[in-house]
């Protein structure tokens, strides 16, 4: 015992080691407010993902296929003119044109086909057992639709346009020549007051025979100028010849007579030479002043203008609506596969295409308004997509 309590006390006593200074715990950052895709969640970016790629993969098959239709129906064309303008003139500035015309079939497809797979491989009911919502589960379905509308609207509204002037200038060359190059009485209001009249313009030449102009002050005429023939310069540059002015003052008349006088009007040939397919390659601001300034001057035939104009937005909507009616009738798996689905979703995109068409017949016969006959196969729609949508989310 001696001995054990002697070892003890030749051990040499270890130094008791400063405890380590606790470290203050930094408080964790809320990234949510400086980073917004924070709440984009994973399947968020897997579901636009499938939505905008398989919308751009259904673009290139109907390409191909529009494609070969089209070189096939103007084989002769295709023949005949050189292949850079065919290919470039035509075919670069065709393919963006169908894109806009048949966009709201294309986003149609796109989500039948990639929510119908996703619903036959029971994706949906995983994300649905794992507390999301389908009102939740529609969130990135109509964040992709606002991307394919946007771009629809923008194509649409200001990159087509352009691009159809080359196409339809193409097509009067090399296919069929559809452009309207003269007019025959042709009446128009230049500005309130002001009136014009032509018994034939022919714009090969840029000429019009036995012009007039008349100014009026209320109800009385005030001046009238009268020529043999007038021609068009530039933009509102007119030149009259042989022609004869009179100015009326009460009872009192006089009269000057020329060879030759340049006069500025606020007229352009294709103000009253309307050719089919002129409303395609106006911008929609274009369209709009267009519209405006020939409603003020009393032209009538201006129908297809409004109805173009109405229909490019009316269009953007339309994706909206389809990808509702896709998401709802292809969400839940079905016994028949994805087929059913596709074959429902083709049946419906061709009919509201149809349907688009058939109403447009409504503002041209004057039966209703432009903007009204555009939307009439999207308030029918909506009221479809609105209990469609009910049922799924039930």
């Amino acid at each position: 015992m001696e001995e054990e309590i002697r070892d003890i006390e030749q051990q040499p006593i270890q130094e008791v080691q400063d405890p380590q200074p606790v470290q203050e715990v930094q408080p964790v950052r809320d990234t949510r407010k400086r980073y917004p895709w924070y709440f984009v969640k994973r399947f968020d970016r897997y579901i636009i993902k499938n939505f905008l790629g398989t919308f751009f993969f259904a673009i290139l098959l109907l390409f191909a296929i529009v494609v070969m239709f089209d070189i096939n129906e103007k084989l002769d064309a295709v023949l005949t003119a050189p292949w850079k303008a065919t290919v470039f003139q035509y075919f670069m500035n065709f393919l963006p044109f169908v894109l806009s015309q048949f966009s709201p079939l294309f986003t149609f497809i796109s989500v039948i086909f990639f929510t119908s797979r996703l619903a036959d491989r029971s994706e949906i009911i995983a994300m649905l057992s794992n507390g999301i919502s389908f009102h939740r589960l529609a969130v990135p379905y109509i964040f992709s639709a606002a991307i394919i509308a946007a771009g629809s609207y923008l194509l649409a509204a200001y990159i087509i346009p352009p691009a159809n002037i080359e196409r339809i200038a193409y097509t009067n060359k090399w296919v069929k020549n559809k452009a309207v190059i003269y007019g025959d009485n042709i009446q128009l209001q230049v500005k309130p007051g002001v009136m014009a009249y032509m018994a034939r313009y022919d714009n090969t030449t840029r000429s019009g025979f036995r012009f007039s102009l008349e100014e009026f002050e209320g109800n009385t005429l005030k001046s009238r100028l009268t020529a043999e023939s007038v021609k068009y310069d530039s933009v509102g540059l007119w030149t009259v010849r042989n022609y004869t002015i009179r100015n009326f003052k009460g009872l009192k008349e006089t009269m000057t007579k020329g060879t030759v006088m340049d006069t500025l009007l606020n007229i352009d040939p294709r103000d009253f030479l309307i050719s089919k397919n002129d409303e395609q390659t106006m911008t929609s601001p274009e369209l709009k002043e267009y519209i405006a300034k020939q409603k003020a001057r009393g032209v009538a035939n201006i129908k297809n203008f409004e109805i173009e104009y109405e229909r490019r937005i009316a269009m953007t909507a339309a994706a909206f609506i389809l990808t509702i009616i896709g998401l709802s009738l292809s969400s839940r798996k079905v016994r028949g596969g994805i087929g059913l689905n596709i074959g429902l979703g083709l049946l419906l995109s061709f009919s509201y295409i149809l349907f688009m068409t058939v109403t447009s017949t409504f503002a041209v016969s004057g039966y209703t308004s432009p903007r009204i006959a555009m939307w009439i196969p999207n308030f029918v729609y909506i009221i479809i997509a609105a209990v469609l949508y009910y049922k799924a989310s039930r």
